[in-house]
């Protein structure tokens, strides 16, 4: 077979491939450590942070279901600082570009995050979750256009590296609303995060997660992430990363043609936690089947006609 080039370029952002880890799957990516070489990842999207210290959601926080995981994790993390200090010299050691997943409460935050992230060494990139449904206001910057663009350009305009916003899919219309993160500056998209659901205790009558209503992923949401990559693709210019569902190269292939320039594999990494590599491994096949000599040349050519 002839050699692969996996290399994707998100803008500025250049990838040795295009498979991610999806922020609050993988830890700080010291749980994978001793399963395969980290280095060979496109790219760690570690744990989402805030600026202060975070214990999440009353547990209860996680129950399975068909074909997918509810969680209700709240965000729990230890803050900004603990993560600078303590988590990112680690991950700089690993040979993986780093992602940092971030969410700010109040867009003045934005202001701390930068001048914080600035400071900091090897940050390849910054992902803003403006679409956490398991916090109080945690999806308002993702749902609401105007905010979402507000929040977007005051943190691009402080920004020194390149800026992912990543989306919910519980709107109206996810293209408008990347649309509005495009008009505020980001350099590109992520989606989709959780869609909102529900699990039910019938015989006690309660909700199966304390804090009810909960953030649903696995193979199961794939369709949907798969109709939100297809519409942003054709909102914005900038490039899409795909997430929802992903446990194959199959898959992968699907969400390049829909219009991803990239994927984050989420979910999967709990059941199959060398889902990545199975992918890395299997993907240049795929790609020789397609007639392709890169992931780039896959990327928006599904045919609706």
């Amino acid at each position: 077979m002839p050699t692969k080039n996996l290399s994707v370029k998100l803008g500025s952002l250049r990838l040795p491939n295009p498979i991610l880890t999806a922020s609050g799957t993988f830890g700080y990516a010291k749980e994978a450590a001793g399963l395969y070489d980290l280095s060979r990842l496109g790219g760690i999207i570690p744990k989402t942070i805030t600026l202060s210290p975070r214990p999440g959601n009353r547990p209860p926080r996680t129950v399975e279901v068909t074909a997918g995981l509810l969680n209700a994790i709240g965000l729990d993390n230890d803050g900004i600082d603990e993560f600078l200090t303590r988590k990112l010299p680690w991950l700089r050691s690993v040979g993986a570009p780093i992602i940092v997943s971030f969410a700010a409460k109040k867009i003045e935050e934005c202001d701390l995050f930068a001048e914080k992230f600035a400071a900091a060494e090897g940050i390849a990139a910054l992902e803003m979750n403006v679409s956490c449904p398991n916090v109080s206001g945690g999806v308002d910057f993702g749902t609401n256009p105007v905010l979402c663009e507000k929040i977007v350009s005051r943190m691009k305009t402080r920004c020194t590296v390149p800026l992912c916003v990543k989306l919910s899919p519980n709107v109206t219309s996810i293209a408008e609303v990347a649309r509005a993160a495009e008009a505020g500056g980001a350099d590109m998209i992520s989606a989709i995060n959780t869609l909102y659901g529900l699990a039910v205790d019938w015989r006690r009558r309660v909700p199966r997660i304390a804090n009810g209503y909960a953030g649903y992923s696995g193979p199961a949401v794939k369709p949907v992430a798969l109709r939100c990559v297809s519409q942003i693709f054709r909102a914005v210019k900038i490039p899409v990363i795909g997430i929802g569902g992903i446990e194959s190269a199959e898959d992968v292939m699907e969400f390049l043609v829909a219009g991803a320039s990239a994927v984050e594999v989420g979910t999967a990494n709990f059941y199959r936690p060398d889902a990545t590599m199975r992918i890395l491994d299997e993907l240049p096949r795929l790609l020789d089947e397609a007639g392709v000599s890169s992931p780039a040349e896959l990327v928006g050519t599904l045919n609706f006609s």
